[in-house]
């Protein structure tokens, strides 16, 4: 029966095949899905790794640097520094904007970061790390910028002296580094306008700005233009110690909240993307079903243009299971041209995708087998339908 049902094949392969491609390009699209929820949980995995941090200390009561907003003051990196256990800390600032360029705007994590502490890229691979204080940026090759472009932050501009590579955040925006004082400015100072009118307000204000008491206006006018906040500290700890050792020393002793690789990757992968990690699920099962659907109503509509050629088989002595085999066969084979299809539609497609898609040899290998099944499970319609046809329709 095998030779029966590959000439049956061939009797009419080119609706086979062109079926066998569009089930492909559905099962493309179901492998890239998955990749796109694989390509997020790496980005926050990256994203953990390249901070090359411990610990994450941020503001008490609250999940960042990365689910929701935390400020701190730069000063607290001192007091951890004497912490047992911490052996290099340093200030970090997060936040998302559209970077400017060349008349066009490029939406991108900035990070502040100290040179040659914790939060620094890990590697470059074009260009040197910041060596002034102010105005250098190094930039992730997925923002398009290159050695010596002027990139606009906020009020000031940026000369990118380096380039790094897979540096982004959990949303899969690329990264931009600038010196952590640069990134105090831009996240939190206001612009020039707002600063004169709080200065207007202030020296309005009779309890600041009060007759016989010199020094108090200016004073206070001062720290409206300098900004001492961060997202948050990282640390890392010495050999001897454990992360969440010090991470509870922390939490008792500074009253601050602080999080261990293992606690910020679950906010990350088991918190911030669990509603897109459902709605991709949503659209595996809604691929899956038209899926079978396309299967059940080709291999039916087949299956009913050979009813003839099925009642001469049973006329002459042919066993159902044989005849079931043979449709089954056909199915098998229809979800096996279209996993290839999709396969290599899938992999061929992915790079172009603005966001990373990550294609695992275990998705494709359960992908394989999860087509098979829907395969077999779609020429249950048909059997059915070619194991009810009478014998005697043969010389009807």
């Amino acid at each position: 029966m095998i030779s029966l049902a590959g000439r049956d094949i061939l009797h009419s392969w080119q609706k086979f095949v062109l079926t066998g491609m569009g089930l492909g390009l559905l099962i493309g699209v179901t492998l890239t899905m998955a990749g796109v929820y694989r390509g997020m949980v790496d980005d926050a995995k990256a994203l953990l790794s390249n901070s090359g941090a411990d610990v994450w200390v941020v503001q008490k009561d609250t999940q960042g640097p990365y689910a929701e907003p935390s400020t701190i003051k730069d000063d607290v990196v001192r007091s951890l520094l004497g912490m047992p256990g911490v052996m290099r800390a340093a200030n970090v600032t997060y936040f998302t904007l559209q970077v400017s360029h060349g008349g066009h705007d490029k939406r991108a994590m900035v990070v502040g970061m100290e040179p040659g502490q914790p939060g620094e890229p890990s590697h470059l691979v074009a260009g040197r790390y910041l060596t002034r204080s102010h105005y250098e940026a190094i930039a992730d090759v997925k923002t398009g910028f290159t050695i010596g472009d002027r990139i606009g932050i906020r009020r000031h501009e940026y000369t990118v002296v380096g380039l790094t590579q897979r540096m982004v955040s959990s949303g899969g925006d690329p990264m931009v580094f600038i010196a952590i004082k640069d990134a105090q400015d831009a996240q939190f100072l206001k612009d020039n306008d707002a600063i004169l009118n709080d200065r207007v307000r202030t020296a309005a204000n009779t309890a600041i700005n009060r007759p016989g008491v010199p020094g108090v206006l200016e004073a206070v006018q001062a720290t409206q233009t300098n900004s001492h906040n961060v997202n948050a500290v990282l640390i890392q700890v010495e050999g001897a110690s454990t992360s969440e050792q010090v991470a509870q020393s922390i939490r008792r002793w500074k009253h601050l909240e602080a999080f261990t690789r293992e606690g910020m990757e679950e906010i990350l992968v088991v918190k911030l993307i669990a509603t897109s990690a459902k709605q991709i699920g949503m659209f595996l099962v809604i691929l899956a079903i038209v899926s079978a659907a396309i299967v059940a109503f080709i291999i039916y509509t087949m299956t009913l243009g050979k009813i003839r050629e099925i009642a001469v088989l049973k006329l002459i002595g042919t066993r159902n299971s044989t005849i079931a085999w043979m449709i089954l066969q056909q199915a098998l084979g229809l979800g096996l041209i279209g996993f290839v299809v999709g396969k290599v539609a899938a992999t061929f497609w992915a790079p172009v995708f603005p966001k990373f898609v990550l294609l695992e040899q275990g998705d494709a290998v359960t992908g394989f087998i999860v087509t098979l099944l829907i395969c077999a499970l779609a020429s249950t319609l048909a059997i059915r339908a070619a194991l009810a046809v009478d014998p005697g329709e043969a010389i009807s």
